[in-house]
């Protein structure tokens, strides 16, 4: 049977559409850790996954953060890489996993989330219309201040550190993960 010209359209678009998916999803599956991050997997079931947030995971265990990150949200995650938590004193890690510092520990995660999905985008956006800064309510009721330097999201803590973006918009079905280079520290 020899294809006819409508036949072989009707592949070709077929083929078009399936390469176009196929870029969508390379786009929006970015690897974090070596591993793809899947947008309809929430931030927990993605995070357990990344090589480079095994501190992280460990942490939202020992503070019991696991039920909220797996919960509708939307939330935004600045989520520090393992060698960001060994940029702390040393001890901290340690100390901030033991059960009688629970408070702290989540104190100190939840500053580093945000109610609602933020976009680099829209963050970017804010801010230039912040003339250079954007104010960043945290979970915590902290406040994180954002800008740019060299094309890059830095965020400042309360305390005057700063963290860059690494990674930006690793969409998940519960939010969205900004991967992070420092640990921020509320007041």
């Amino acid at each position: 049977m020899i294809p006819t010209r409508k036949s072989v359209l009707a592949t070709l678009v077929a083929l078009a559409l399936t390469l176009s998916v196929a870029t969508i999803h390379a786009e929006k599956d970015p690897d974090v850790g070596g591993a793809a991050m899947f947008p309809t997997k929430n931030i927990v079931q993605n995070a357990v996954n990344s090589q480079d947030h095994t501190t992280l995971v460990a942490a939202v265990k020992a503070a019991g953060l696991v039920d909220t990150l797996e919960g509708p949200g939307p939330f935004t995650v600045f989520a520090p890489v393992n060698d960001a938590f060994s940029k702390l004193p040393a001890g901290t890690v340690d100390t901030l996993l033991k059960p009688e510092n629970k408070d702290q520990l989540v104190k100190v995660l939840t500053y580093h989330v945000v109610a609602g999905r933020v976009s680099s985008k829209e963050l970017i956006a804010m801010i230039k219309k912040g003339h250079g800064k954007a104010e960043l309510k945290t979970v915590e009721g902290g406040t994180l201040t954002a800008s740019l330097s060299d094309g890059k999201v830095i965020l400042t803590d309360e305390r005057g550190g700063m963290s860059t973006v690494t990674i930006a918009d690793v969409y998940q079905s519960n939010g969205v993960i900004h991967v992070v280079d420092s640990v921020l520290l509320p007041n």
